[in-house]
Parts: structure tokens; sequence; C-alpha cells
């Protein structure tokens, strides 16, 4: 087997990939597809599962095991030969998805089967990927006249290659801005722990001094705990003024044209399917029944939180002008006074607790706690696995019978050429193959702060809580016991219930049963005192107004973005995002800062009209933790329930169905209101 890609019956060869590979991999298994594809229509029917779902099922797995190793190298591995193999294929694979989505002849068979006898002894999951497929052949346009259909393909090919491109010139915009101090001078207040990883970075690059660059542990060091206040304000800038035409490489790499097209290309696609606006496509696939229900939550949350948050940034403005003779506080200076009020008022610096957050312990301290709560053992494996890089290492979860229930890759460090963030995502689905059940792959990564100067990497708590919702996601794709591909794991799950699991795991990071399996400190061995913790506890809910009103801020200008779309004004991006924030936000970035032009979720990622998703999920999230708050942190029968309802269905059923048989009830807004500290 010449090209490692084609051979998809193995873990992806990493080591022997290639850019020169993709390419001719992808054509060679677009050419196999649609010959298949023509093979199954051409006996006319009947149909059955068997002889037209399962073929379908199997072609666009190989073809997505081929192509997940070439998407995640070009987010971890960057380079140019690399992201031009990728991008020559989006139009190839986006022409090939419409060309599937609006075949009517398959679109026919599917209904064919829908209304055959055969469809009433298939089983629960199988049913459900039928009737998502009918839903989903009319969202690319089935019924569409030949000319509509034809604009179609050319929209959604088109948006394939701006989502990268806008990717793109996040990345290099923020790979270009970097800076080295020849000592530690302007450096006064940062912890010695952020100085090694600055003198680090400088040394790996054969410089001498500290290294200050966009990634996200270096700027965050910096913007909490500077004294320099020139300082900050140039990291917020270039930070905040990424791909635009403002700041230090204004227009070099400026997204906002490609996030104009972006908007008018989705409204268009969206008024062919015959939708008043892509934010009512969005929620055709969503739990969310219209986009007025969306706004009435939002601003249902904001009208709780904004008072809050006024008072919280008031208290800061005081606390920044008595104790710092700070008189007018901006943006640049917020981390930095709410470090300084936090550890005035609780005795607690987030540096405070990295101590007790080596890495590796985190990560079996996390594995632990799976086990615990369902009945698994997770082990790394080192033989017979190529990784990308020498941060990777893989896993594997087996169950109490032994069954092998999923394998993960973790690359948890920050590095240049790789995409910030932490994410999720598919190597390959569980299914039903001829050989047997196809175990579920995923890959975790993240951007810590790497190991510095022979100590091991150190977190803060905030990245353990990352850690622990990264896992969360990875778990409901592994721990599925369905079958049937689109409906397996995360597949056919409500976007805006996908968060769910990842959330919900998030809070054994500060259950002291939890923590206690894990959090000891990395010199000595100790676990994090009585005293610490109450701290760290007292200190939860701290600014989580100002936390809560900044999400409402992204989601509701992401949701009206999509829902209020007029091509004869444009995006309106400004106005909208100064519109929202004069609702909901406490103190507003500067003219100059372009957050829109990296919010990559939206216009690169899949929360496009769903940002909002986070606290929808919030709610389901809370509200089924609330139970292990009732029954116990560590609850077998509610460790096993979760299991059993929420995450061994993947997308096989109704999620408000599942979320009540976990439950006993639909969710409450009162456990996301108490947990972040607002009044119900």
């Amino acid at each position: 087997m010449s090209n490692p890609l084609l051979d998809t019956d193995q873990l992806p060869r990493f080591k022997d990939i290639r850019p020169e590979h993709v390419e001719p991999a992808i054509d060679a298994l677009l050419a196999e597809n649609r010959d298949l594809l023509d093979k199954a229509l051409a006996s006319g029917g009947p149909y059955t599962y068997d002889s037209l779902v399962r073929p379908l099922e199997e072609a666009n797995d190989r073809l997505s095991k081929a192509w997940s190793p070439v998407g995640h190298l070009n987010s971890v591995m960057n380079n140019d030969s690399l992201r031009a193999a990728y991008n020559a294929c989006l139009p190839k694979l986006s022409a090939y998805a419409t060309e599937v989505g609006q075949n009517e002849a398959l679109f026919h068979a599917y209904q064919a089967l829908r209304d055959s006898d055969d469809y009433v002894g298939l089983s629960t999951a199988q049913q459900r990927s039928i009737d998502n497929a009918l839903r989903d052949f009319r969202l690319a346009g089935v019924d569409l006249a030949p000319e509509k259909k034809e604009r179609y393909r050319q929209i959604a090919s088109r948006l394939s290659e701006l989502s990268s491109k806008f990717s793109e010139n996040v990345l290099d915009a923020t790979n270009a801005w970097k800076t080295v101090l020849p000592d530690a001078g302007r450096l006064t207040g940062l912890p010695q722990s952020s100085l090694d990883m600055l003198r680090q970075s400088a040394e790996q690059e054969g410089e001498q001094g500290y290294l200050l660059n966009l990634d996200f542990p270096c700027y965050f060091a910096v913007l909490a705990y500077a004294d320099d206040r020139e300082l900050r304000r140039e990291l917020y800038e270039a930070f905040g003024t990424r791909a635009s035409e403002q700041g230090p490489h204004a227009g070099q790499w400026d997204n906002a044209p490609l996030m104009e097209e972006i908007l008018a290309l989705r409204h268009e696609k969206a008024q062919l399917l015959g939708f008043a606006s892509y934010a009512e496509l969005s929620l055709a696939t969503k739990m969310a029944d219209s986009t007025d229900e969306v706004i009435a939550f939002l601003d249902n949350l904001a009208a709780r939180a904004k008072p809050q948050a006024d008072g919280e940034l008031e208290e800061l403005r005081q606390f920044a002008r008595a104790e710092l003779g700070m008189d007018d506080l901006q943006p640049w200076d917020v981390t930095y006074v709410s470090e300084k009020l936090r550890q005035a008022r609780y005795q607690l610096s987030q540096e405070d607790l990295r101590p007790y957050f080596p890495a590796n312990r985190v990560i079996d301290g996390l594995f632990q706690v799976v086990e615990r709560l369902y009945g698994v053992t997770i082990l790394e494996r080192t033989s017979e696995v190529e990784t990308w890089h020498p941060d990777v290492q893989f896993f594997e979860i087996r169950d109490g019978s032994n069954e092998l229930r999923g394998q993960f890759y973790t690359d948890l460090y920050a590095r240049q050429k790789k995409r910030g963030g932490a994410w999720m995502d598919e190597c390959r689905v569980r299914r039903t193959t001829t050989s047997g059940i196809q175990t579920p792959v995923a890959y975790l990564t993240c951007n810590f702060t790497p190991p510095v100067g022979g100590k091991p990497a150190l977190l803060t708590h905030g990245e353990v809580e990352t850690l622990f919702h990264e896992f969360g996601h990875g778990l409901h794709h592994m721990l599925t016991r369905i079958d049937c591909a689109p409906v397996s794991g995360i597949n056919g799950v409500p976007w805006d219930a996908v968060e769910l699991p990842s959330q919900f795991m998030e809070n054994w990071c500060w259950e002291r049963e939890a923590l206690d399996l894990f959090a000891a400190h990395y010199d000595t061995g100790e676990r994090i005192p009585e005293p610490l913790y109450q701290r760290m506890r007292d200190a939860k809910n701290f600014q989580s107004a100002m936390q809560m009103v900044r999400q409402l801020e992204f989601s509701l200008f992401d949701f009206r973005l999509h829902a209020e779309y007029d091509p004869n004004a444009g995006g309106r991006i400004a106005e909208i995002l100064d519109d929202v924030r004069a609702q909901v936000s406490v103190l507003p970035p500067p003219a100059w800062h372009r957050f829109p032009n990296s919010f990559g979720h939206i216009f690169a990622g899949g929360y496009a009209a769903g940002y909002y998703s986070y606290k929808w999920a919030e709610v389901l999230s809370a509200d089924a933790y609330s139970r292990f708050e009732e029954e116990g942190v560590f609850s077998e029968t509610a460790g096993r329930d979760f299991l059993t309802n929420i995450l061994e269905k993947g997308g096989s059923e109704d999620l408000m169905e599942l979320f009540v048989a976990f439950r006993g009830r639909k969710p409450s807004i009162d456990a996301l209101l108490r947990h972040a500290g607002l009044a119900a």
C-alpha cells in the first residue's frame, strides 16, 4: 500500500503521510464512492437497509478515515505544502457531498425504504439515521430546480474555501507577532513559571532573553500578571486585532471581506432552501424550536446576569482606584486587576494552585474519575502506534468485561504552527463492519503551557477544567453503543446539546473527593491543603456574572448576525456587535478592537448561529449534575444512568427524551443559575 491514506483498516500512519499523498488518495476514494453509488442505485429497488444504506455508510467511512488525519495535521502541524494539499481537496469534497445530497434517485430510494415494511423491523438507530438522511437531503436542496441546485453547489464549495481561509488567516496572524525582550525588566509581576516558559521559548528560537508571542499561555500570563501596563496593552492590541485592518499587522491577513462573503452566502443558501434566515436554517437540526425561543432564552439570562455584572465591574473599578492608583480601568487592565482582587479577597492566585496540577497526574486523575463513574479502565499504549509529535500520547478505554470501547490521542501543549484553542475531533467512528465493531478513536487537542526547565507541565485550574471538558466530548464519542455511524457517538446529536457531556465533566474539577484522586504538589506530593481548597471553592463564582455576560455577548452577536442579515445592508458586523454590547457588555473594548475577525467558532467552525449552544447545553449539564449533588458525586447509580441514557445512546434517540429518562423530568434552569451564583 504505497499511499498511507488509503490504508484505512488501521490507525493513521502519521509518520508516512506526506502532502503529496493527499490529493491522489481523495481523488481515488471519491471515484470509488461515485462508482459504488451508481451500482447501488442501478437495481432500481426494492431497497433494504443492507443493500442501500450499509454500502454507502462503508464508503463514506473510508473517505472519512482518509481525510481525518489530513484535517487534523493541518490544524496541529500546519505547513505550506500540507495547507495547499488540504485546500485543493476542499472543493472536491464539497462537490461530492452536495452531489450526494442532491441525488434525487438516492433520495427516492431512501424514501422508499422509509415507507417499506423493512423499515419497521430496523433498530431505533437505523430508523433515526434514515429519518435524518431524508431531512438532510432536503437541507442539501434535493427538491430545488436545476439552476438553484447548481447555485447551491457553488455556495457550498465557496463557503468551504472561505472557512478554511479564515482559519489560515487567524493562524498566520497569530504566528506573525512576536517580540524578544533582552531581560525581565518589563516582565515584573510574572510568576517564575511564566518567566521560565518565555525564556524557553526564546531558546527554542535561538534567541537570548524572553520571547513573547500570542500563544494563549503567554498572552494570558502577560494580561494577568505583568505590572507593565503598556506591555499589557501591546499584547491586548496585537491579540484583539488579529486578521484585521487594525493593529501591528494591519491589513495583512484581513478577514473582514471573508466574513461579509460568508454571511451573504449563508443567507442566500438559507433562502434557496425556503428559510427566512441562516439562523432559521441552523435550527432545523437543533433542539431549539425557533429563533424567537433562542433570543428569549439569551435575553432572559442577560436580564438576570447584567445587574450583577455591573456590580462586579464597579467593585473592580473601586479596587483599581483604591489599591492600584488606577483611575481609568481599561480592557487590558481587567484580567490583571481581577487577579489582584482575587488575591486580596480570597488570598488565592491562579498560580497558587498550579503546583498541585502536574499534567501527568491530572491526566491520571481524570481517568480515575471516569473509571469510578462509568466502570471503565484507561491505559496508555506505546507500541505499534504512530504519532505526529513527541508530545502526543495514545490511550485505550476498556470496560468491566475488558471489551475495547475506545482509543484516543492527546496533544496537550501550545506550539507554533498549531491552531489555538482546545477541541475533540473524530479519527474514526463506531460502526458495524464485516469484521466486527469498528473501535471509535478520538483526537483530544489543547494548548496548555508546556513543560519547562525539567519540571513537569503544571496546569492552571482553568486548564484542568478545559481538559475535563474536552474529555467529556471524547467520552460521548467513544463510549457510544450505537453501531450505526450517522447516529453513533456525537453524530446526529443536536448541536445545542452536544456540549452537555463536556460541560458536565467540568463539575468534578471542583469536588474535594475527585481532586484528592489527582491534585498533589509536584514536589512534595501533598494534597491541596483544606484552607486553600476552601478559598478555591469560595472564589468559584468570582466575577461569574461578568463571565456570563461575555458568553451571552458572543451568543447574541452570532445569532443576531445570522438572524437579521439583510442583503441590501450587508453583514452590519460592527453595528450588531455594538448593539449587543450596549445590551450586555459591562466594559466594551476600544473601537479598534476586532474580535469578530478571529471568531473561528462561527466563521470557520460548526457554531454558526449556534454559539448559544454553550449556554443552552449548560442548562442541561448543570441540571444533570444536580442529580449527583443529591446522590453523591460518585454515585454508581447516577453514573450508570448517565452512561446508558446519554453517552451510550449518541444521536440515536430524541435528546429531550433521553434527558428525561436520566433525570426523571425535563431540565430546569435553576441549577445553572445556582452554579453561576445568580439568583434563581
